[in-house]
């Protein structure tokens, strides 16, 4: 017997597979009910907003951080420069980054709640009009009068899956369950360690020196390395092709610290 984890990842092969036997089994209705239920299938969601936030926050890191880089060698400031700049963007932008996730996440949380509430109130002093509300919207999402007057009563039958229901179909809401600070904090650490890897060769360069003109191809170099790498591991979430989610991640990252390059050569020549 396989657990729900076990069943979405194999489920996900099948499918990549186009596998129509291997998803039948999966799919085979006398198995379906012996699984693992609702707790693993919360701990799926939560791990999913992890790997979300690994590689999302990297990105954004790399991308972020050898921009910055890009700029001030394009203006040809010295390492020193490079690395002030670096980790001062690197630690800031990261905390906002991260601050901006809690938030966020905190703020759509706050506000499923409290619409929740008023759903409750209006159940409470108006069951009978958000009962029809339900069966009006059921049937704009195309059943028929009477299935969606039996949805409507097995729907209607319990407060809580009432709540849910006119949350879902009125509102088009379902709560996050992620755990915002968990995913704040993880969005953190994934920006300041895969956004250190361009400022890795200015790092050593302080104990081995190291000459501007050499020391900015390896930061390209490991930059690209890690973009293409971060590009593949957004995989695990969206699911696309490896090769061209790293080349088009690469492709986008290069291109900001081409731009970054470009400026900083520019407004050095502007500046004297």
């Amino acid at each position: 017997m396989l657990s729900i984890s076990r069943t979405v990842d194999e489920a996900r092969k099948a499918f990549g597979r186009k596998d129509v036997a291997a998803a039948a089994r999966l799919h085979d209705p006398k198995h379906i009910a012996e699984r693992t239920g609702e707790g693993e299938r919360r701990q799926i969601a939560h791990v999913g907003g992890y790997i979300r936030s690994v590689v999302y926050g990297g990105l954004d890191g790399i991308i972020t951080t050898f921009a910055v880089v890009s700029g001030v060698a394009g203006a040809e400031l010295g390492s020193g420069v490079i690395l002030i700049l670096g980790i001062s963007n690197l630690l800031a932008d990261g905390f906002s980054m991260a601050t901006g996730d809690y938030l966020s996440t905190k703020s759509e949380r706050e506000y499923y709640d409290r619409e929740a509430r008023r759903q409750a109130w209006e159940i409470d002093n108006f069951p009978d009009g958000q009962r029809a509300e339900l069966v009006e919207l059921l049937r704009e999402q195309g059943y028929s009068a009477t299935d969606a007057e039996q949805m409507a009563t097995i729907q209607t039958s319990e407060k809580p899956r009432w709540i849910n229901a006119m949350m879902i179909a009125e509102l088009g809401m379902i709560r996050d369950e992620a755990n915002s600070l968990g995913n704040a904090i993880v969005t953190f650490v994934s920006f300041v360690i895969a956004g250190s890897l361009p400022l890795l060769v200015f790092f050593i360069g302080m104990f081995t020196p190291i000459p501007l003109k050499t020391a900015f191809p390896i930061s390209t170099a490991l930059s690209a390395l890690a973009l293409f790498g971060l590009g593949v591991a957004k995989v695990f979430v969206t699911g696309l092709n490896a090769f061209r989610s790293g080349m088009e991640m690469l492709l986008v990252g290069g291109l900001a610290g081409v731009v970054a390059y470009f400026v900083g050569s520019l407004l050095k020549n502007v500046t004297g």
